[in-house]
């Protein structure tokens, strides 16, 4: 047990040290001041925003997104949604407002690229936003997108929505959530040129449109179900500038309910996080046990071990404060770090039993499969079945 507990307070000890500061939050990015805003362009985007069953969520985002100023275009894929969600963005009084009524996607493509893909034959701005359809956007936000994009000469500016977190179960764990996927994607590294570290965030992309178009438009992701960070790796392979940071100006409005809800959602992707390989999922395995089990274990073996497993502790607490305090979440949520990762480490394991059953992601009632390159060509050639049943508003 010394020699674990003693590994496990190295690792955090370390990773607190390491330059690229992974845990803390000083990538973020907060909206501008009317006066700012009020200068800053943004008659060269068109807004793209795919939705799926949205009913509750897309007239807060959409007028939220009119708030922001005048855009090229606002262009809603309304994807075979059952509830209403066309009607609702009809009457939020957004103007320039474009429907479309997309189609089932081809076998191989996720029902968020598929419909992207369709709302890019509408797009003829310099820039696009990516926005979901659950995403609020406050005053002054898209404007302070467009001035960092114009500061830092970027290709693709994203943010990582703040999340909901009203109940228990999601100050548990979304939190969290967003502390992982920056220890796996450190925000520095992703943002700087040099680094082959690629992330971006796909509730909320900002992109240059020639550099989407160059790579080949979603046609190249179609089948990546981590779209987001994929898109981000193919801007950067071809030699463009992205940046990734957080803003509380960036709110996630769709609330999750239960635990299940949030099972659901991150066991959507994390076997994909790791390739689908076993050894990989064995590797995480063992490290999540060192790094959280075993200074928790350590506790109760007195001594050194002890001593190490309360360093341990500590320094993942540390590490772990700085995002409890940028989502002003009360200082005792330090300490549940280690519960979130074991819940964690089953959904990870939930995420492989279901791809090993056969069913790659699951996400609003469709379950994604692998298509032949044939069939993801021929629906990529042509998403002009959709063309003639644009609305405009």
């Amino acid at each position: 047990m010394l020699v674990l507990s003693a590994i496990a307070a190295a690792l955090w000890v370390a990773l607190l040290l390491v330059p690229w500061r992974p845990w803390s939050t000083r990538e973020s990015l907060a909206p501008l001041r009317p006066e700012q805003a009020a200068r800053v362009r943004l008659t060269d985007i068109t807004a793209l925003i795919p939705a799926r069953d949205e009913a509750s969520c897309i007239g807060a985002t959409l007028r939220a997104l009119g708030g922001q100023g005048e855009l090229a275009r606002v262009v809603l894929i309304d994807d075979q949604s059952s509830d209403g969600t066309a009607a609702i963005a009809r009457d939020s009084g957004v103007a320039a407002l474009e429907i479309i009524a997309g189609s089932t996607p081809p076998p191989g493509w996720s029902g968020k690229l598929w419909a992207l893909q369709q709302g890019l034959a509408q797009v003829d701005s310099d820039y696009v936003l990516l926005l979901d359809a659950d995403i609020e956007l406050a005053p002054g936000m898209l404007a302070a997108l467009a001035a960092r994009r114009d500061a830092q000469g970027l290709d693709l500016v994203s943010i990582m929505a703040t999340l909901h977190m009203g109940n228990a179960w999601e100050k548990l764990l979304l939190p969290p959530f967003i502390f992982f996927f920056k220890l796996l994607y450190p925000f520095a590294l992703a943002n700087e040129p040099r680094s082959r570290v690629a992330a971006a965030a796909g509730g909320c992309i900002l992109l240059r449109t020639a550099a989407l178009r160059a790579l080949g438009g979603f046609e190249a992701l179609h089948d990546a179900i981590i779209d987001d960070c994929t898109l981000a790796g193919r801007v950067k392979r071809q030699g463009g500038r992205t940046w990734l940071g957080l803003s509380r100006g960036v709110r996630a409005i769709r609330p999750y309910a239960t635990l299940g809800n949030i099972w659901n959602m991150v066991a959507r992707t994390a076997f994909t996080q790791l390739h689908y390989s076993l050894a990989l999922l064995m590797l995480c395995t063992l490290m999540l046990l060192l790094s959280f089990g075993a200074p928790v274990a350590a506790l109760t073996a007195g001594g050194a071990s002890t001593a190490c497993g309360l360093l341990a502790l500590g320094a993942l607490t540390a590490a772990y404060w700085p995002t409890v305090r940028y989502y002003d979440l009360a200082p005792i949520w330090a300490l549940t770090l280690p519960a979130a990762a074991v819940l964690f480490l089953a959904m990870t394991w939930t995420s492989a039993l279901r791809y090993w059953r056969g069913e790659r992601s699951r996400w609003k009632n469709r379950s994604y499969e692998r298509a032949t390159p044939s069939q993801s060509a021929d629906a990529a050639r042509n998403p002009a079945a959709t063309r003639d049943s644009i609305t405009k508003v």
